[in-house]
């Protein structure tokens, strides 16, 4: 039989034994150290002055009387040392770090409470499909050092990496790396269908195909306009963000309709025969002018000028093109046209 016991190594009190309550008294001892086992630091060397009762893990290349004790635990009682072997499966509280370790043999290792769990919820339910979930007023992702990343990796282009902004779990905007590998900032008003409103391509540049842009034209080629009558458009040979014809004008071609209301940059191109002095102008609801070129002077073989202006427009407002003066217009790409883009 051996002499002290197999788990914590305590002494037994043998049948012949002297003073027995010495014995009996170091295994209580031991068993006041290890149960609820608390260490105060890790050390190479005992403190100048430590408490009764406080427990140390002696670290290695230990010094002084922990010499040769690499490894073991140092409880001071009585004012000296009782040494402790601690064994696989030990658990400590070690004060120094904040933080419980468990023995492996070997050396104490961090204890890892999570681990890898399948799913973690916070204050919520976490599911397949939300592996990590939180419900929080906010959450804080702080550096530890110099900087922070957050990583959302995907495996192949045609995958998603991105962030989903949702309003009652829905979709309404999203941005990231969606189905390539653009960065892109998508917006959905349902949650079903989708718009892009920005996209920068690996090489830098920046699209915005949902940006209003319109050039518009009557078409049909040379045509007299009377004066004080009103032109409109047949052709938009480029239309992005909504741009669309309404009602006929009476002197040829449709109102063009306004489709985002913001601040628009407007060009007028005008190319004519002009016969006289004459006017062309942009006008907004038949009410305001916006642009305008005109020509004064006498009859020249040709003319072709452009004018500049900015407007705010709202959506649904309508425009055509106001003419004083007789002559000849040259209506047609290039020539005679709109053109208009949202700032």
């Amino acid at each position: 039989m051996s002499d002290t016991t197999a788990n914590l190594a305590m002494p037994y009190i043998l049948p012949s034994q002297a003073q027995k309550h010495v014995t009996h008294n170091e295994a209580l001892q031991i068993l006041d150290a290890v149960t609820q086992l608390t260490v105060t630091a890790t050390l190479t060397a005992p403190p100048s002055d430590p408490q009764e009762g406080a427990c140390f893990a002696i670290a290695a290349s230990a010094t002084g009387i922990w010499l040769g004790r690499d490894g073991k635990l140092a409880l001071r009682q009585d004012g000296g040392w009782i040494y402790i072997t601690p064994r696989e499966g030990w658990r400590a509280w070690f004060l120094a770090e904040d933080r419980l370790r468990i023995h492996d043999g070997d050396d104490w290792q961090p204890f890892d409470a999570i681990g890898t769990p399948a799913k973690i919820g916070i204050n919520t339910a976490a599911d397949l499909s939300n592996r990590l979930s939180l419900s929080s007023t906010a959450s804080l992702f702080n550096h530890d050092g110099n900087g922070h990343q957050l990583k959302i990796n995907k495996a192949a282009s045609g995958d998603t990496a991105s962030l989903l902004f949702q309003s009652g779990f829905s979709g309404r905007a999203e941005m990231g790396l969606a189905g390539n590998d653009a960065f892109s900032v998508k917006v959905s008003p349902d949650g079903s269908s989708w718009a892009t409103a920005l996209s920068v391509t690996g090489q830098g540049q920046v699209q915005m195909p949902q940006r209003p842009l319109v050039r518009a034209t009557r078409g049909g080629g040379v045509v007299t306009p009377s004066s004080g009558s009103q032109t409109g458009f047949a052709t938009l040979s480029v239309n992005q963000g909504g741009f669309s014809l309404g009602a006929s004008v009476a002197g040829g071609g449709n109102r063009l309709i306004v489709s985002v209301t913001a601040a628009y940059l407007v060009c007028l191109g005008v190319e004519a025969n002009p016969s006289g002095a004459f006017t062309v102008s942009v006008n907004v609801n038949d009410t305001t002018t916006i642009a305008s070129t005109n020509d004064n002077d006498a009859a020249t073989a040709s003319y072709s000028n452009s004018a500049i202006g900015l407007a705010l427009l709202d959506a649904g407002d309508w425009l055509t093109l106001e003419h004083t003066g007789t002559t000849p217009l040259d209506f047609g790409y290039d020539k005679t046209e709109l053109t208009m883009v949202m700032l």
